[in-house]
Formats: C-alpha cells, sequence, structure tokens
C-alpha cells in the first residue's frame, strides 16, 4: 500500500528544475528523478513548466510538484493501490485524473516520476531487483540480455555549437564479450579521441557537452566519422567498435518546401550574394546548393556513408512528419531505421509507422510517454512487430539510473546514455555493470547482445 507521496523541485544536469518523486510504502521510501530533453518531438507528452520567467527564466516545475503533492498522491492513497500488483491500474489511473491525451493537465513529468518511484516500490515488495520486476511486468520470458552502449562522443545539432548539423555520432562496441569489456573499449576510444581532436584543432574544442561528448570545429558527417575511424584504430578496436548516427533532421527540415538544411547553424544571409560578391568569393550556407537537400539527396548521403562506414544504426533520418521519405528510405534499409520524434514511443504513432512501413525500429524515452507500462507496451508493439527497441536517456538527464533496469528488464538489446562522461551519464553505464555482475553471480542465463543487438538472442555465458 501506498503511505504517502511527496514531490519537490530539483536540478537536471543542465541546471535546469526537473521534479523528483519521493513515496513511501512499508517496505521503505523510494525515489525517482525525472528526464527532460533539449530538443522534443510535437508528439511527446507534456512536460508541464511554471512559465514564471521570474524564477529559472519559466522553466520551474512547482506546477508539477504540487499536482503529485495535491492531486495526484492523495487520490493514489485513496485509492489503495499496492504497487507490487498494480503498477498498470496506477499508471492507468493517473491518465484518466489528467484526462488529456498527452497529460498536458497534471504534467508527464508529475505522473513519470510517481510512476518509476512505483515501480521501484514493486520491486522491493517483491523482493526482487527493478530489472527483474520491469521484466515480469512485461512479460519478457527469453534469458537476459546486458545491452550494447552506445557512446554519444561527437556532438553536433542544436547540442553544440559548431557548424555540424547532425546532432550525434556515436561508438558501440559490438565485438565486446561483456558490457563490462565494451565500457572499457569505449572509454579507452573515447581518451584517444579527446587527444586527436586537441591535436587537429586545440585543447580548447576537448570542452565537452551536455552529454559528455566534444563539438569539434566540423561541418561535414564525413569529418566526423573520419575521426571516430582514426580514433577507434589508434585505440585497437577497428571491426569491434561500430558506429551509429542520430542526425534529428527534424531540427533542420523546412517544412515548407520540404528540404533539408545542413547549413541551418551556419551564419544566413538576407539575400543571395551578389554577383560582384560571388566573383570575390563571398560564401553563404543558406544558397549554398550543397547545403540545402532534397529528401532524396537526404537518402544518396545516407547510403554513401553507410557505405563507406560501419553503420548499423540510423536514428531520425528525416523530419517527425515526413512520412513519405521514412517509408521511401526504409523499403530497403537494411540497417537498424530507428524513429525518435516519428514515433515518441506511443503505440499510435506505432501503429501508423507499421502501416505505412516507415523504420524498423523504435527509439523508447521513457518521458516521452509519461509513464512505465506505457513504455512498457510501446516496446513489447514494437517487438511484436519485429522491430528493434533501442532505449534512450534525455539531453537534461538526473543521477536516476533507472532506464539501465529498464533495459535489461525488457531485453531490448540496445541503450544510448551519453559519453562514458559526465556522473548522470556513467551512472548508467555503471548501473548495467553491477547487473551483469549479478547475473554472472546468479547463474542465470544471459549474454551480452554483441553484434545481435537489433534482435538479440540470449544464451549461457
Amino acid at each position: 500500500m501506498i503511505l504517502d507521496v511527496k514531490a519537490a523541485q530539483r536540478l537536471d544536469s543542465r541546471g535546469n528544475p526537473t521534479v523528483q518523486v519521493e513515496l513511501k510504502t512499508a517496505h521503505g521510501t523510494f525515489r525517482a528523478l525525472v528526464p527532460s530533453g533539449t530538443s522534443t518531438g510535437v508528439h511527446e507528452a507534456v512536460e508541464l513548466r511554471d512559465n514564471d520567467q521570474r524564477k529559472y527564466g519559466g522553466k520551474g516545475v512547482l506546477t508539477a510538484v504540487n499536482n503529485v503533492n495535491e492531486i495526484i498522491g492523495p487520490a493514489l492513497i485513496k485509492e489503495g493501490y499496492d504497487p507490487h500488483r498494480d503498477l498498470k491500474q496506477i499508471d492507468g489511473f493517473m491518465r484518466e485524473l489528467d484526462g488529456t491525451s498527452n497529460k498536458a493537465k497534471l504534467g508527464a513529468n508529475a505522473i513519470l516520476g510517481v510512476s518509476m518511484a512505483c515501480a521501484r516500490a514493486g520491486a522491493a515488495a517483491a523482493n526482487i531487483p527493478l530489472y527483474e520486476f520491469l521484466r515480469r511486468e512485461s512479460g519478457e520470458e527469453s534469458p537476459y540480455v546486458v545491452p550494447v552502449p552506445f557512446f554519444n562522443v561527437l556532438n553536433g545539432g542544436k547540442h553544440s555549437s559548431n557548424g555540424m548539423a547532425f546532432r550525434e555520432f556515436m561508438i558501440a562496441p559490438t565485438g565486446a564479450k561483456t558490457i563490462e569489456e565494451g565500457i572499457r573499449m569505449a572509454s579507452e576510444t573515447y581518451h584517444v579521441l579527446k587527444q586527436i581532436i586537441a591535436d587537429k584543432f586545440g585543447v580548447i574544442y576537448t570542452c565537452i557537452g551536455d552529454e559528455g561528448g566534444f563539438a569539434p570545429p566540423i561541418t561535414q558527417p564525413e569529418e566526423a566519422l573520419d575521426l571516430l575511424t582514426e580514433a577507434v584504430a589508434k585505440a585497437g578496436y577497428t571491426d569491434k567498435i561500430k558506429f551509429g548516427i542520430d542526425p534529428a533532421s527534424s531540427e533542420f527540415f523546412n517544412s515548407t518546401y520540404g528540404t533539408y538544411d545542413l547549413g541551418f547553424k551556419r551564419t544566413k544571409r538576407a539575400s543571395k550574394p551578389s554577383v560582384l560578391e560571388e566573383a570575390e568569393g563571398a560564401s553563404n550556407a543558406h544558397w549554398d546548393a550543397d547545403d540545402i537537400r532534397t529528401p532524396n539527396q537526404m537518402m544518396d548521403l545516407y547510403n554513401s556513408l553507410i557505405e563507406k562506414y560501419p553503420i548499423p544504426l540510423l536514428e531520425d533520418s528525416f523530419a517527425e512528419d515526413d512520412w513519405e521519405s521514412w517509408t521511401t528510405f526504409c523499403t530497403d534499409c537494411k540497417e537498424e531505421l530507428v524513429g525518435d520524434d516519428l514515433l515518441c514511443t506511443n503505440v499510435e504513432r506505432l501503429r501508423m509507422a507499421e502501416s505505412r512501413r516507415a523504420c524498423n525500429a523504435m527509439l523508447l524515452k521513457v518521458n516521452q510517454i509519461g509513464t512505465v507500462t506505457e513504455a512498457i507496451d510501446a516496446a513489447k508493439l514494437a517487438k511484436s512487430l519485429d522491430w528493434g527497441v533501442f532505449v534512450s536517456h534525455r539531453s537534461g538527464e538526473t543521477t536516476d539510473d533507472f532506464i539501465a533496469d529498464l533495459t535489461v528488464g525488457l531485453g531490448t538489446g540496445h541503450i544510448k546514455s551519453g559519453a562514458p562522461c559526465r556522473g548522470e551519464r556513467v551512472a548508467k553505464y555503471n548501473r548495467l555493470m553491477d547487473i551483469e555482475a549479478e547475473l554472472k553471480e546468479s547463474w542465470k542465463p544471459w549474454s551480452y547482445a554483441g553484434e545481435q543487438f537489433r534482435k538479440p538472442e540470449a544464451f549461457f555465458i
């Protein structure tokens, strides 16, 4: 039984307010901290902010906190729910209490904090690890799978101040035997990459971004991938570390013209350069034909990168509502084509994507949908469609390591949580190593997903 629910305003990794929930049962007190995204899809559940410009620039979450303390908490206590048995009912009750399709009334950040805390309370009541509790909630029956971590080590897009349009370039130690080895490989490569950047561009460009990645002064995806290739080779892991790309293309999509502007972060002019200016070598990103790409040209770009580099995963290759481009590209795409803004961890969006054959994998962000059990339902649907499920952090993270347990509980085979740097990122990777150590000691069937991260087949190690 839930005895008490309290929420408070705390800070995320970017110094912005977020919601913390503490839930008390007879088995103890259980805490959850809610993450927040920088670039959020228009179809995501609503993160409630105060919009009081006098405090935190309008980003306070005291309204969401009060909704937990004054509405959600008292209602749950009155209903007498038991987190051990009733997690799905608790989440459903909170959705009904909110009464909107996108949790705009009470706030997804308020509802999710309670949902996560309830999951932890349920695991404690059952005297099992959180990953096992989530596994049972999902009905997962296959052997345990420890995921391949995808590390975001080079940044662009809205996550950096350089001229790179693509937001994330990731390294994935698919050739490791365990996650402990994989994290070591990635960490070593990360430090080699740091030295390469320092040597090529100067130490100033080894400063890190929100997710721990570097943002050297580069503009083209080939430049980023060449840096990764060099770092992997110098670290000694060629063929053992592969790459993933998240262009986050909704950020540079022009819906009026249906084009993608790879120069959207560079200086724009009010008009096209004059003939004299062109003769004198004036450059302008907006008028550079190489920067403005049609969907077909974007497809050609992706195919050329996949052909040249070891890229088994491509995320958000097209804008969130550019369905035609998604469908066309997916027709012949053999790599994992992950929908993030396209799907928003929402079963309705998944069904739309399936009907249009738009992608073959879902990015799972718990705060996109706003409850644990809705995220589980989305993962189950994706798996039933024979899709991959890629669990993800957010750019505004916390030290809460919930998604590490969720990834193992659902057996998704891969996770991204930033670079092997910054405490809020490393917390997830450390938790995954702890889980792997527990599984080793338990003698339960398990495996590291490795090369089979898209559709992992577990076996006993």
